[in-house]
């Protein structure tokens, strides 16, 4: 057989590309639909397609990917549905912001031509997001792909509106929601991301109707009090009791309106006096509600003070309001004082613009009914999160739900399927548009004008993809899905939805076990973002290093529960175990050159053969575990242990013995059993590595087919042998001992000495170091290696390299000068005693322990544990020169 080439240096831009094409064209991201086994499904969460991957998409497809080729290679039909979402808010501004550019606004294009730009903006951004994820080496069924605003997931939508709103969990209302005055849109309430922000408490006095008395009032927000409808004490405060009923005068206003009495006001916040203005604030909502107080909406769409207010604050923003307020309350002798107040600041989750509660009709979802079930669904153990503790964060949104604000003020999106008869004000809800008013017969009908909060298609992606409503193939037999890997931060918008969906509308959870992947971080720990400028683009990883050392990385890092901490650096780690997978298999080529594949018998097994073989299954046990648990890291690292620690470091190291042997059938077996061990190391390695590992599999003598679809390695009972493993582990420590000694003499590889093993009673290794004699000598470079049965004579100059049930004796003396060994040790030991006794009293000086910090003082007793070895060990050294 010759030798197969393989390049001398691993670069992974010579075949990534080639084999992915080479696994679509093929047909093998398709699920194997002659399969009986149970299928394995995944539906991408879709991501925006106005945006470009991150980071945090290429950790979240990578580990769907790992979970993908794994099943895939256990034979079971394996689909892994991909697809965009057509994200609303997101889409839209992008559109808008090109325009503004051109001095245009979406009005000045009108809806259809409006629309068709962003059609046109969503399909770049879509060609941008699939070529990602295939230089990812993502796996998916491209045949399958969907897009949330495709034919059949609009379809789809509608027939959830309409079930929905006959079964009355759809109503329409006008209700205080949360405004973005810039997207000029409502938001649901998780679509608001809170922060602190500084800001004043203003103490403003209202004048008692009728008596020369004020009553003092303390908000965040003066300009909001042309919207008062009432100003709220608690009833058990004995300050305010006297004034309920009473009536007060709105300052820079001719209003005035009662005092009422309510126990939701803190007596002890503030003044314990509360303006209540029901149309801008949840809270004074409620009480508004109570007490049947009149709503007063002060606002414009686009967050300015609108024509109720008095003349001079029309038209200004809130900030530039509340500086005049403030200005006039002093002229007018009715403000007291301000004082620092942080208070928590709603902000748009898109476009990061300040919220403002704002009074609108709307479209809503009743969620407690639904969220009954999908909290039944958790507890009955339908789902399962992974890592656990999200089971509580989940279970506590679910029982302090809220409705859900559905509609949008925008272009982009799915239109409500809602139309108003233009005649007699009928309202028909319908999936599809009606000719005619179905009460007056009318055809002068036009569609509500709001589109779908994006999430509202999203939370049906489970199943829409599949074909739902319609009763399809894929459906039956791929749903529901098996897995769903998704970031933490969406558990609201997304995860508790789809529950809530799935149960609704097909009786199941959309899923049997959700995977929560750990937040990116860069070096510092913080989030990554474009705001602190770093982030790291996944392309520009995977071009330094190539896709399999981004995608080893990010699960080997992927601890459950802790965040990745990702730097410029860090993908070494897959790229540094790529090349030694690389070179390891190129050398294992080289070696077939002139050599047999040829069938081994058990009993040709060596000591070593052995050990590879039980090694690989234990390795094969752990990582199915591992897969079982979701534990990325747990499978990454035991794959990295076993190919770099065992197959290179031992296993191919102890091999060398039999490739230099003169006997050809000892060369054969060898050749063999590399080949093989590499082989099956291969298709372990494949869900992590998937592209080095098909470029090298492709290359091995007697493969067939691709190794995407090679099943995966299964444990084998006849490999284990615990025995094996304990011995050849002393036969490590042994090899270990002595090469630490020549290292610590700088002996050259080259440098042959000789060594003396004496196995203490009992050692139940005895029997494996007189068979595997050869074997250490080789690995310790030793040309006379010789085990004894009685007491090993140290006075001959051999330097004692103590193990876990033997004693090795390396006569150093034959190979080295001694005197100048000895000026070195002593000059070693001279130096370390000093630096000990400095450390000693540094540690001592009651001054410096007391005032450095806990960290130093545990350096230096690092430092003195060191000193301390390393005297200790040089003096050992100089005893056995010396003797």
């Amino acid at each position: 057989m010759k030798a197969i080439e393989m390049d001398k240096v691993y670069n992974p831009k010579d075949f990534e590309d080639r084999l992915y094409r080479f696994w679509e064209e093929n047909g093998y991201f398709k699920p194997n639909e002659n399969s009986d086994k149970e299928p394995f499904t995944v539906v991408i969460p879709p991501p925006n397609v106005t945006g470009v991957l991150h980071m945090g998409h290429g950790l979240n497809n990578t580990l769907q990917d790992i979970l993908i080729r794994y099943n895939r290679m256990l034979g079971r039909p394996t689909l892994w549905v991909p697809g965009t979402d057509h994200a609303g808010i997101a889409t839209q501004n992008v559109v808008e912001r090109k325009l503004k550019k051109e001095g245009l606004g979406r009005h000045d294009l009108g809806r259809e031509k409006f629309l068709d730009k962003v059609w046109e903006v969503k399909d770049d951004h879509h060609k941008i997001i699939t070529s990602q994820l295939r230089k990812l080496g993502a796996s998916c069924d491209w045949t399958r792909e969907r897009f949330t605003m495709d034919d059949g997931l609009t379809e789809a939508v509608k027939d959830v509106f309409v079930k929905l709103y006959e079964k009355d969990l759809i109503y329409r209302g006008e209700y205080l929601v949360n405004w973005c005055p810039s997207c000029g849109t409502a938001l649901a309430d998780d679509e608001v991301d809170h922060e602190e922000k500084p800001g004043k408490l203003y103490n403003i006095k209202y004048k008692v109707v009728g008596e020369d008395n004020y009553l003092t009032i303390a908000t965040t927000r003066p300009e909001t009090l042309f919207g008062d409808s009432a100003v709220a004490v608690n009833p058990e405060d004995p300050r305010y009791s006297s004034f309920i009923g009473k009536e007060l005068e709105l300052p820079l206003t001719n209003r005035t309106f009662k005092i009422i009495g309510d126990s939701y006001v803190d007596i002890e916040f503030g003044t314990g006096a509360l303006k209540i203005t029901p149309a801008h604030d949840p809270n004074d909502w409620e009480i508004g509600e109570r007490h049947g107080l009149e709503k007063i909406n002060i606002l414009n769409d686009n967050g300015t003070l609108n024509n109720i207010v008095p003349e001079k604050y029309r038209g200004l923003s809130c900030s530039d309001a509340r500086a005049l307020v403030i200005e006039d309350l002093t002229l007018a002798g009715l403000f007291i004082s301000d004082e620092d107040k942080p208070h928590q600041v709603g902000h748009c989750y898109r476009c990061k613009t300040v919220v403002e509660p704002y009074m609108s009709e709307q479209w809503f979802v009743r969620m407690q009914p639904l969220a009954d079930q999908a909290i039944q669904a958790w507890k009955d153990e339908e789902i399962k999160f992974f890592p656990k503790k999200w089971d509580n964060t989940y279970a506590h949104w679910m029982n302090g739900i809220r409705d859900w604000c559905i509609s949008r003020q925008l272009w982009w999106g799915h239109r409500i399927p809602v139309y108003y008869c233009q005649d007699c004000r009928e309202m028909i809800v319908s999936k599809d548009s009606p000719e005619k008013c179905t009460s007056c017969g009318s055809t002068n009908i036009e569609q509500d004008n709001d589109v779908l909060d994006t999430w509202f298609s999203s939370w049906l992606w489970p199943f829409s993809t599949l074909g739902w409503p319609e009763e399809t193939e894929d459906l039956k037999k791929y749903y529901p899905t098996s897995t769903l890997v998704t970031g933490y931060d969406i558990i609201f918008f997304w995860v508790a939805r789809m529950v809530m969906a799935g149960k609704e509308f097909t009786g199941k959870a959309p899923f049997r076990d959700i995977y929560m992947t750990p937040l990116i971080r860069d070096k510092q720990g913080r989030k990554m973002s474009k705001s602190l400028g770093n982030g790291i683009d996944p392309l520009d990883v995977i071009d330094e290093f190539g896709a399999d050392a981004l995608k080893f990385t990010l699960a080997y890092l992927s601890t459950q529960g802790l965040d990745i901490p990702f730097g410029d650096d860090t993908c070494k780690i897959g790229s540094k175990f790529a090349n030694k997978i690389w070179n390891a298999s190129r050398y294992i080529l080289m070696n077939l050159e002139g050599r047999e594949l040829v069938d081994i018998s058990e009993n040709e097994y060596t000591g070593a053969d052995k050990w590879i073989l039980h090694r690989l299954n234990e390795t094969i046990i752990g990582v199915k575990k591992a897969f079982e648990m979701y534990r990325f890291d747990d499978m990454t690292h035991l794959c990295y242990d076993f190919f770099w620690n065992d197959f290179c470091d031992w296993y191919i190291e102890s091999t060398k013995l039999e490739l230099y042997s003169n006997d050809d059938k000892i060369k054969d077996k060898a050749v063999t059993m590399l080949v093989s061990v590499l082989e099956e190391s291969l298709r372990l390695l494949h869900p992590f590595l998937s592209f080095i590992t098909e470029e090298i599999y492709q290359k091995l003598p007697n493969t067939q087919g691709a190794l995407i679809i090679a099943d995966y390695p299964v444990v084998k009972d006849s490999r284990k042998d615990s025995l094996i493993e304990e011995n050849f582990d002393s036969l490590k420590e042994l090899v270990q001992s002595v090469r630490t000694l020549r290292s610590e003499f700088n002996l050259p590889p080259g440098k042959k000495i000789k060594v003396r093993v004496k196995c203490d009673d009992g050692f139940t290794g005895s029997g494996f170091f007189t068979n595997e004699t050869a074997l250490m000598a080789s690995l310790t470079g030793s040309d006379d290696f010789k085990m004894f049965n009685v007491n090993l004579d140290t006075t001959e100059g051999g330097i004692a390299a103590l193990g876990n049930g033997f004693e090795a004796l390396v006569y150093i003396k034959d190979v080295i000068d001694v005197d100048e060994e000895i000026k070195k040790l002593k000059k070693g030991i001279e130096k370390n005693i000093k630096l000990k006794e400095q450390t000693e009293k540094k540690l001592s000086n009651e001054n410096f322990v007391s005032r450095a910090k806990p960290e130093i003082i545990a350096k230096e007793k690092g430092k003195l544990d060191e000193f301390t070895s390393a005297i200790e060990k040089m003096t050992t050294h100089l005893k056995g020169l010396e003797g």
